[in-house]
């Protein structure tokens, strides 16, 4: 049975009617993540820096929520409003996710909520 996940400590609340993951036996599926600062519930920075880095330490506060890591992640997307900034997203990603190789998608979206530059979404592996 699916286990809904919400409320997670450090990490923002969901914006919408959808959980911040969803579990099943085998995986955790993380609902995509904006740079929003778990404490104000207001987006952070006008930078691309600054937001990525956002989005990561949220998606790292789930999965240390579910005592999880990005070792445990096989699956990212990645959105951004503009494909210009792929390469420092890159880094950044790289930065946080150390040796982590998961399969990964980047797509360039119209825009996203709040007006963010960048929506990071995974899936993970609870084996």
């Amino acid at each position: 049975m699916n286990r809904y996940i919400n409320d997670v400590p450090n990490a923002p609340k969901a914006i919408g009617p959808y959980s911040q993951a969803v579990l099943t036996e085998e995986l955790a599926f993380l609902s995509g993540q904006i740079p929003i600062n778990p404490e104000t519930g207001k987006l952070v920075g006008d930078g691309i820096e600054e937001q990525t880095q956002q989005v990561l330490k949220n998606i790292s506060a789930l999965l240390a929520h579910l005592n999880l890591n990005f070792v445990n992640v096989v699956k990212t997307t990645i959105f951004l409003t503009d494909l210009g900034n792929f390469q420092i997203v890159n880094k950044i990603y790289e930065q946080a996710l150390g040796s982590s190789r998961p399969a990964r998608s980047t797509i360039q979206v119209a825009g996203l909520p709040m007006g963010a530059k960048v929506e990071i979404e995974m899936l993970a592996s609870r084996k």
